[in-house]
């Protein structure tokens, strides 16, 4: 079988959501997979390192595609001819954009539906772009792969999709993360955050992912507790969509510390380290720094939308994305209540379990071979 596969988010130098899952689910594919082959798609020069084994051939495909029209111009064009040139029997495409024009089956993953909810919170372009082809890339695409029930629920529902088209896979996360030792945990915090305990935040900073309310809630917070600080990690998503940021006193403002975006491994030490993670995005498709924090046994504050509860289970303790005061009591009651850290944090180890990239690679590849046999029957 010759397999496609869309990897132009694996970019050596900056590795993202996408960039991430494809990375776990496609390396599996190939290493588990050796008896077939799989044709890599790259919009650009790669990293040798992508090339995951000997039965992957690595092919560049122009234009890069970072942009509404370019996306188009790829995937219809580029990526079409590609997909018959190389005579590939099946096209999966883990960020969930397909080729339209072309008659290969084709996997998609779709994350989420942000766009169709929110697309006040994207730039006019790509939400232009979104709205109007993720529908018809959920019509043409022979199975959808989600990464929950609550997404693919609201896949089925916005798009009219039959349920028994789209499947669930929960997402992993790297085996990486795992519980600090007490001497890790006081080096980490004396580098980061002045020795002090903190708070942490992982993720784009995208509107939806609410880090306004969350930095209001957080000064509140120090209103009454000036033991712990609060660590911000990532960057923001969109370079000309500004975030609505409150203003805070230079005494919040001090306790606050923005790293920017980070390796895996330093990502690893800076979740290992905190005292919790504090996750309140108003929409989320999964939430894949829920599992991290899990396997660290980092205990959770999470939003109560979308999502977050069917991921964090009984492992996180739930507020109201939309209400800063909510938030800010959870961060009390988390700070305060000994017996309640222990629980969570003893839940989240448990619950962490349950997730991993081997079981998300086991449901795509499924999905790839279900159309193989479709094709030959």
């Amino acid at each position: 079988m010759r397999i496609a596969i869309n990897t132009r988010f694996l970019l050596s130098s900056k590795m993202e959501g996408f960039g991430w899952y494809t990375f776990e689910v496609v390396k599996r594919l190939v290493e588990q997979h050796p008896e077939h082959e799989f044709v890599f798609f790259f919009d650009r020069a790669f990293d040798p390192k992508f090339v995951f084994g000997p039965n992957v051939t690595p092919v560049v495909l122009n234009p890069p595609a970072r942009h509404p029209i370019l996306f188009y111009i790829w995937f219809e064009w580029s990526v079409r001819r590609a997909l018959k040139k190389h005579r590939i029997d099946v096209f999966f495409s883990p960020d969930g954009y397909l080729s339209l024009g072309s008659k290969v089956p084709q996997v998609g993953v779709i994350h989420d539906l942000n766009f169709e909810h929110y697309p006040q919170d994207i730039p006019w372009q790509p939400r232009l772009y979104l709205r109007c082809f993720f529908p018809k890339f959920a019509r043409k695409a022979a199975q959808i792969i989600t990464v929950s029930e609550y997404s693919k629920q609201d896949i089925c529902a916005t798009y009219k999709i039959p349920e028994g088209k789209v499947i669930v896979g929960w997402n992993g996360a790297s085996e990486l993360f795992k519980p600090l030792e007490k001497e890790a945990v006081a080096t980490v915090r004396t580098q980061y955050s002045f020795g002090k305990s903190y708070f942490i935040f992982v993720g784009a900073l995208h509107p939806r992912k609410n880090v306004g309310r969350l930095l209001e809630a957080y000064a509140k917070f120090c209103e009454q507790n000036a033991e712990i600080d609060l660590l911000i990690v990532g960057e923001t998503l969109w370079k000309n969509n500004q975030l609505q940021l409150p203003d805070l006193s230079e005494s919040v403002k001090n306790r606050i510390h923005f790293t920017g975006h980070v390796s895996q491994t330093e990502l690893t030490r800076l979740v290992g380290a905190a005292h919790s993670l504090v996750y309140v995005p108003y929409f989320e498709g999964f939430g894949i720094p829920l599992v991290e924090a899990m396997k660290c046994g980092v205990p959770i504050i999470a939003g109560n939308k979308t999502s977050l509860p069917e991921v964090a289970g009984n492992a996180a303790l739930y507020c109201d994305p939309f209400n800063v005061d909510a938030i800010t009591a959870a961060m009390h009651e988390l700070s305060n209540n000994s017996e309640l850290y222990t629980e969570l944090k003893a839940a989240g180890i448990e619950r962490g379990k349950l997730f991993s990239w081997d079981h998300t690679a086991n449901v795509c590849w499924n999905a790839i071979v279900s159309q193989l046999k479709e094709k030959k029957s």
